[in-house]
C-alpha cells in the first residue's frame, strides 16, 4: 500500500507536491551546473569538466534510485529529510571547492567528486519517493508521466536560469547560496502542508529554520565569502573582481611591490611589472609595416594595452577594438588602475570598441584591414580554440588589404610547444608567409607570437621609429631565433571540424 492511500492526500497537498518536483529539478541542475563552471574555472577545459559534473551526476541519480527502493514506510519524512540535505550540501558546494582547491589538485577532486555523488544521490532519490506519493489508485503510469515531465521541465529552467540570470547577478558563490535557499524553502513548506503526517514535526521545522538563517546569513555576508574564497587562489591581495556572462575578472596588487594583475577565469593575462614587453612584441612588428592611412583590427585586448602601442603610430587612422565582454570593455576604459597602465587608450577618439564575439565580427563584410593584432587568452577550451581555427584566419585574410599582416599571440614555445606551432602551421594553411619568434617575460617565461601575410614576404630586419621600452631592431632579429630545444616540430593544423589545439594545451602543460 503506497502512502498517498495511507495519508490520504488532498489537492492542496498534491498540487503542493508537484511544484515540489519542478523546483527540486530546477536546483539539482544548478547544483551540477555550478560545479561544472568552478571546475572550469579552476582546472580548464570545460568540455571534459562539465561532461564529467553531468555524466558522473546521471550516474549518482541511478545509484540514488537504486536505494530508494530500500527506505519504506514514511515517505514524506525521507522526502523533507533529503530535501534538507540537499540544500544543506548544494548550498555550501561552491564555497567548498573553492576553499579545497589551493591545497591540492587531489584534493580539489576528491571534494568535487564527493559533491557530484552526494546531491546526485540524494536527488536520484527523490524522483521514486515523489513518483510514490504521487500514484493513485492504478495510475502509477500518470504518476510516473507527471514526475518526470516536471523534473525534465525544471531541469530547463534551471539550464536556462543559470546563466542568464544567478552566474551575471550573484556569482558562483552565492547561488550555491541562494539556490540552498530556494530549497530549504521548500522543504520548510512540506513540513508544514505535511504536519499531520510527520513525526517529529517540531524538531525538522526547526532544522529548516536553522537553516534558512545560516544561507541568508551567507548570503548576506555572500561578498566577503567570494574575496576571502578568491584570496585563496592568488598570492596577491585581490582589489577587483566580477563574474560577467562570459568569463570571471580579477584584479590583484602585491603588497609588496605594487604590482598588478589581471586574470581571466584563473589565468593571469598581464603583469604590470612587464606587460610593456608582451605588448611591445605583439604589436610592432606587424605595424612597422603598415603605411599612412591605415586602419587596424585588435580582437580582444580588453584591457587596452595593445591599444596603447598602437595608437603611437601617427600614421593610423582608425583602430576597431573587439572584446566579447562590455565588462572587460568598460574595465578598461573606467578603472583607475588600469587607465593608469593603458594611458587612456580605450577613451581616444581614434578608437572604437565594440562589445561583440570577434568570430561574428569578423564573419561579415565591412572595413578591410592593414595589420590584424589577435590579443586572445591561451587556447585552454574549446570556446577560445575557434579563434586559432583555420577557418577564423580565413575570414580575416577576407578582411585585410593586400600586404596586410596578422599577429596572435601564441602560447609559450617552451611550456607549450605543440600549441605554439600548432598556431604557425594553423596560420601557414591559409597565408603565404609567416614568422614566428618570442620574447622572455618574468612573469610568464619565454612566450611566443605567430605572425602572417599573403603576397609580400618580411623583411629580413625590422625598423621601428616610435617609442619602446623593450623592443629594438637587434632584439626583433633574436627573437626570431630559436634553440634546439624549442624547434619547429610537427604538429596538426587546428579547425573547428577538427579541434585539436585545447587538447594540445591540455597535454603540454601536464608534461
Amino acid at each position: 500500500m503506497t502512502e498517498l492511500k495511507q495519508a490520504n492526500l488532498n489537492q492542496r497537498q498534491i498540487v503542493v507536491l508537484l511544484s515540489t518536483i519542478l523546483v527540486v529539478a530546477s536546483c539539482g541542475i544548478i547544483y551540477e551546473l555550478i560545479i561544472g563552471t568552478v571546475s572550469s574555472y579552476l582546472l580548464g577545459n570545460s568540455v571534459f569538466q562539465f561532461s564529467i559534473t553531468i555524466g558522473f551526476f546521471m550516474f549518482s541519480m541511478g545509484v540514488g534510485s537504486w536505494l530508494s527502493k530500500f527506505l519504506t514506510g514514511d515517505y514524506i519524512r525521507n522526502f523533507v529529510a533529503i530535501e534538507i540535505a540537499i540544500a544543506l550540501v548544494g548550498g555550501i558546494s561552491s564555497t567548498l571547492l573553492f576553499m579545497a582547491f589551493p591545497f591540492a589538485r587531489p584534493l580539489y577532486e576528491l571534494t568535487m567528486y564527493s559533491l557530484i555523488f552526494v546531491i546526485g544521490v540524494l536527488v536520484g532519490m527523490e524522483i521514486p519517493i515523489l513518483t510514490t506519493l504521487m500514484a493513485k489508485g492504478d495510475q502509477i503510469k500518470d504518476s510516473i508521466a507527471n514526475v518526470l515531465s516536471l523534473d525534465y521541465i525544471g531541469a530547463l529552467f534551471g539550464s536556462v536560469a543559470f546563466p542568464l540570470l544567478l552566474l551575471p547577478s550573484l556569482g558562483l558563490v552565492q547561488s550555491s547560496f541562494a539556490i540552498g535557499l530556494i530549497n530549504i524553502l521548500v522543504a520548510t513548506i512540506n513540513v508544514v502542508v505535511f504536519k499531520e503526517h510527520l513525526r517529529h514535526y517540531q524538531q525538522m521545522l526547526a532544522v529548516c529554520f536553522a537553516i534558512i538563517v545560516a544561507l541568508v546569513a551567507f548570503i548576506f555576508f555572500g561578498n566577503h565569502i567570494t574575496r576571502f574564497a578568491e584570496q585563496q587562489l592568488y598570492f596577491d591581495q585581490v582589489i577587483y573582481t566580477e563574474q560577467t556572462p562570459y568569463q570571471k575578472l580579477v584584479v590583484t596588487r602585491s603588497p609588496i611591490n605594487k604590482e598588478q594583475r589581471l586574470y581571466i577565469d584563473g589565468h593571469i593575462q598581464f603583469s604590470s611589472r612587464d606587460e610593456y614587453r608582451y605588448h611591445e612584441f605583439l604589436v610592432h612588428p606587424a605595424m612597422s609595416l603598415i603605411n599612412d592611412g591605415a586602419n587596424v583590427l585588435i580582437l580582444g585586448g580588453g584591457d587596452g594595452l595593445a591599444a596603447r602601442e598602437v595608437l603611437k603610430y601617427p600614421s593610423v587612422k582608425h583602430i576597431d577594438l573587439v572584446d566579447i565582454d562590455p565588462a572587460m570593455l568598460r574595465l578598461g576604459k573606467d578603472l583607475p588602475i588600469l587607465k593608469r597602465i593603458n594611458e587612456s587608450s580605450m577613451s581616444n577618439p581614434r578608437l572604437s570598441l565594440h562589445a561583440q564575439d570577434a568570430f561574428t565580427f569578423i564573419n561579415q563584410p565591412g572595413t578591410l584591414y592593414d595589420a590584424v593584432i589577435i590579443d586572445m587568452p591561451d587556447p585552454h577550451n574549446e570556446a577560445i580554440n575557434k579563434l586559432y581555427a583555420r577557418e577564423f584566419y580565413t575570414m580575416i585574410k577576407r578582411r585585410m588589404r593586400p600586404g596586410a599582416a596578422v599577429v596572435t599571440q601564441s602560447s609559450s614555445p617552451f611550456f607549450t610547444p605543440r600549441v605554439f606551432w600548432s598556431i604557425e602551421a594553423t596560420l601557414a594553411s591559409v597565408f603565404d608567409h609567416t614568422l614566428s619568434y618570442k620574447t622572455a617575460l618574468p612573469s610568464f617565461g619565454i612566450w611566443g607570437f605567430n605572425m602572417a601575410r599573403s603576397g609580400t614576404g618580411f623583411p629580413n630586419d625590422f625598423r621601428f621609429d616610435v617609442p619602446t621600452r623593450s623592443l629594438t631592431q637587434s632584439t626583433m632579429n633574436a627573437a626570431k631565433a630559436f634553440g634546439k630545444d624549442l624547434a619547429k616540430r610537427e604538429v596538426p593544423i587546428n579547425s573547428i571540424m577538427e579541434p585539436k589545439l585545447y587538447l594540445l594545451y591540455e597535454q603540454d602543460l601536464k608534461l
